[in-house]
């Protein structure tokens, strides 16, 4: 059964969308010191003696970013990298090693970390690259929330109002949507107002940006 590690937080456990590093170094010292310096300026911190704790460990819905060592014991970081985006975790990783080249961070940085450290690195260096990833990876959530609000303003549309968005931004008209699809003009601009209602949209334009960002498709007249 893999061990878990507890938390390293100073934080309390009721403060669960504050930021978060997660540390996956074999090595004990490293990664007492790397806690010690990300919690002496307030952060959340978890670490893990291997790939196999980090993954078994459940994550925060918050933001946070990865500092992973290349050479782990009995695997190479490398390739753990390509794991985690395989599970669908995407928060920044930041690399670290003591046996780094230039063709390891490169390969490294191709596969999408966000950095890539040689140790003994500067403090600062780090804090300075940490407080980068998390804010990158803050971004990203609220851009995931935003769009997942979104989709559910969409699937609380009815068949025929999703076919009338669909016309609306295509560009055609109450009176031009009705033609297509058998209805009166007044009944095509009540099931209009309330797609735009339940869109939260303010205007057509508002309205396609909208669908733009859902990957709806536009419904073109023949």
């Amino acid at each position: 059964m893999i061990s878990v590690p507890r938390s390293n937080s100073t934080r309390s456990s009721d403060d669960k969308k504050s930021p978060v590093v997660y540390i996956v170094d074999d090595d004990d010292s490293i990664r007492l010191a790397l806690s010690d310096l990300l919690l002496s300026v307030g952060l959340r911190v978890e670490t893990f003696g291997s790939s196999q704790e980090f993954l078994a460990f459940p994550k925060y819905d918050a933001p946070s970013c990865l500092i992973l060592d290349v050479r782990l014991r009995g695997e190479s970081g490398l390739t753990f990298q390509e794991d985690v985006a395989k599970t669908g975790l995407r928060m920044p990783i930041l690399f670290m090693t003591a046996h780094g080249d230039i063709e390891m961070s490169v390969k490294a940085m191709k596969a999408g970390a966000l950095d890539f450290f040689s140790k003994p690195f500067r403090d600062q260096d780090m804090l300075d690259a940490v407080s980068h990833a998390l804010t990158r990876d803050a971004e990203r959530l609220a851009a995931d929330r935003s769009l997942a609000a979104l989709r559910a303003c969409y699937d609380s549309l009815t068949p025929r109002e999703r076919e009338i968005v669909g016309f609306v931004i295509a560009g055609l008209m109450n009176k031009q949507i009705a033609s297509e699809i058998n209805l009166s003009e007044i009944t095509v601009k009540t099931h209009r107002a309330q797609a735009m209602k339940k869109m939260e949209a303010h205007s057509v334009a508002d309205l396609v940006r909208k669908a733009e960002a859902l990957g709806v498709k536009p419904h073109y007249t023949e």
